[in-house]
C-alpha cells in the first residue's frame, strides 16, 4: 500500500509534521472571542442562546482528559480524516492517484486550515462531520446497506446542524440530491429520520431550557446585522416599536466592515437591555424582512460583495484587523478574560496561557504567508466542477458541489462574511472537481478467455490432460 500510494501517504506524513509544529508552537490551543462561551457551555452543560451548543458537547464528552492539548489534537486529527476521505471517494470513483493526491493538498497543507484546526472553535468538528456524511451518502452499497448508508448520512448531517446552524440548509441539499438520482423512497425517509433526530432532540433541549423550540435565539439579531448596512427606514415604512432599529446615519456612508450587532452601542441593546431576548429576536427579524422585501437590490449586492471576497487572491484583513489577527500564527496571541478563567481552569487543571513558542511560531507566519488555497484558484475549482459536471453528466458531483456551495452562499445571506465560513466548504470543492475531471473507466475488454486459448508448452499439456481424466470420471 506504500509503495501504490506513496504520493498521498507523503503528503499526509507532511500534513502531521505540519500539525506537530502548530502543536508545540502554540501550547496547547489558539482562543477566538466565541471560544469562552464553548467552554462555559461544556462546564456548565446549557444550550446556548446565540449558537449551537453541538461544540460543547462535544468538549463535555471530552471533559475526562481535562486537557486543552486533547482538544487541539482530536481535531487536528479530524483535518487528517477529511484529507483520506477525501482520498478514499477520489480512488473509489477511480481518479487517478496524483489527481486525489493532489486535491488533499488544499486540506493537508494550508496554513489557514491547520491554524483553524488548532483554535478553539466549531469549525473543525462541523467540517469534519459534514465531510463524514458526503463519504457515507456517496458510498454505495446494496441491500439493507443502502438504508444503513443513508441513516448514518443523515445523522451526520444533523449532528452538524447542531454544531453550526449553517448546517441546517444541509439535509434538505440531501434530500433534493437523492430525488434527483433516485435513490429511492426508503433511503430519503431513512436519511431524513436520522437527520431529523439530533435536531428535534437538540431543540426540545432548548425549549425546556429557555421555552422555545428551536436551535437558538439569534437568527434575527445575525440578520438584523445584514440588513443594517444598508437599511434605510424612509423606504421601509417601519412601525414605531422597530424605530429603535433604525440607524440616522446615511446607507451610502455605512461600512459592512462594522459589527451592528456586538459591543455596547449595538442598536439592538435599544429594544432589549440584557441581549438575545424573544422580544428583541422577533423586533430583529421583523425589521430585517422589512428590509430584505422593501430593499432586495441592496441586500442582494451586499451579499454578493462579500460573496466576492471568496474568490479574491488575497486574504486582506476583514472585517476588522483584530478579529483578522486571531486567524494568524504570529508573535501575538490572545488568551481567555481574566474573569473566564475559572472555568477554563475547571476544564483543564493545568491551564497556561497561549504564548508563541520560537522556532516553531516563526516558521508557521512565514509559512502561512505563502501558503494556503488563493480565493481565485478556488473560485476556478467550483466553475470547473460544475462545467465538467454538466457537460460529461457525471451527477454524484451533485452532492458535494451543492453542500459547498451551501456553505459559502448561506452565510453571505444570514451574517456578516468571515474567513473561516469559507475553510469548511474548500475540501468539499476539491472533491467535486476530482470526480467531474476524473478520466473515464477503462472500456471491458473483449478479448477471448484465457481458457479457450490452446495450451502449446508441456506444462499446459499435462494440466489440459488432468482435466480431461478428471471430467471423464464424472461423466
Amino acid at each position: 500500500m506504500a509503495r501504490t500510494h506513496w504520493m498521498f501517504l507523503s503528503l499526509l506524513v507532511a500534513g502531521v509534521l505540519l500539525r506537530a509544529t502548530a502543536m508545540l508552537g502554540y501550547r496547547w490551543v489558539m482562543w477566538f472571542p466565541d471560544s469562552e462561551d464553548y467552554l462555559s457551555g461544556a462546564i456548565n452543560l446549557n444550550p446556548n442562546l446565540v449558537r449551537p451548543s453541538g461544540y460543547s458537547l462535544f468538549l463535555w464528552l471530552i471533559k475526562p482528559l481535562h486537557s486543552l492539548a486533547a482538544v487541539s489534537l482530536l481535531q487536528h486529527l479530524m483535518g487528517l480524516a477529511v484529507a483520506v476521505m477525501l482520498y478514499l471517494l477520489a480512488r473509489r470513483a477511480r481518479a487517478p492517484r496524483w489527481l486525489a493526491a493532489l486535491a488533499t493538498v488544499p486540506v493537508l497543507l494550508d496554513a489557514n486550515q491547520v491554524q483553524l484546526e488548532h483554535m478553539m472553535m466549531s469549525d473543525t468538528l462541523f467540517g469534519f462531520l459534514v465531510m463524514a456524511a458526503v463519504l457515507v451518502l456517496l458510498w454505495r452499497g446494496t441491500g439493507h446497506r443502502v438504508l444503513a448508508l443513508a441513516g448514518a448520512g443523515g445523522l451526520l448531517l444533523g449532528l452538524a446542524t447542531i454544531t453550526r446552524s449553517a448546517g441546517l440548509p444541509l439535509l434538505g441539499v440531501a434530500a433534493v440530491v437523492m430525488l434527483i438520482r433516485r435513490t429511492g423512497w426508503r433511503p430519503l425517509l431513512a436519511m431524513l429520520a436520522a437527520g431529523a433526530v439530533p435536531v428535534v432532540a437538540y431543540s426540545a433541549w432548548f425549549g425546556i431550557d429557555h421555552g422555545q423550540f428551536s436551535l437558538t435565539r439569534s437568527t434575527g439579531v445575525f440578520l438584523y446585522g445584514r440588513v443594517a448596512p444598508f437599511a434605510d427606514c424612509k423606504k421601509m415604512d417601519v412601525p414605531v416599536e422597530q424605530m429603535p432599529l433604525c440607524l440616522s446615519s446615511d446607507p451610502k456612508h455605512r461600512s459592512v466592515r462594522e459589527s451592528y450587532i456586538w459591543g455596547p452601542r449595538a442598536p439592538r441593546y435599544r429594544v432589549e437591555a440584557t441581549g438575545f431576548t424573544p422580544e428583541g429576536e422577533r423586533l430583529a427579524f421583523d425589521f430585517a424582512v422589512r428590509a430584505i422585501t422593501r430593499q432586495p437590490g441592496d441586500y442582494l449586492e451586499v451579499a454578493a460583495t462579500d460573496l466576492g471576497r471568496t474568490v479574491r487572491w488575497d486574504h486582506p484583513a476583514f472585517p476588522d484587523r483584530t478579529t483578522y489577527k486571531h486567524y494568524l500564527f504570529g508573535p501575538e496571541t490572545f488568551n481567555p478574560d481574566p474573569k473566564a478563567e475559572p472555568y477554563v481552569r475547571a476544564y483543564d487543571p493545568g491551564y497556561k496561557p497561549t504564548v508563541a513558542s520560537e522556532p516553531y511560531a516563526s516558521f508557521l507566519g512565514g509559512y502561512q504567508k505563502v501558503a494556503y488555497l488563493p480565493g481565485t484558484l478556488l473560485g476556478l475549482i467550483i466553475l470547473g466542477a460544475a462545467v465538467f459536471m454538466v457537460r460529461l453528466r457525471r451527477w454524484e458531483v451533485l452532492l458535494p458541489w451543492l453542500i459547498g456551495t451551501v456553505l459559502l452562499v448561506v452565510p453571505t445571506l444570514t451574517a456578516q462574511f468571515d474567513y473561516r465560513y469559507v475553510l469548511p466548504a474548500v475540501p468539499l470543492m476539491c472533491l467535486a472537481f476530482v470526480l467531474a475531471v476524473r478520466p473515464p473507466a477503462p472500456e471491458p475488454r473483449d478479448d477471448p478467455p484465457i481458457a479457450d486459448e490452446p495450451d502449446t508448452d508441456a506444462e499446459g499439456m499435462r494440466r489440459n490432460g488432468r482435466i480431461g481424466r478428471l471430467l471423464a470420471s464424472k461423466a
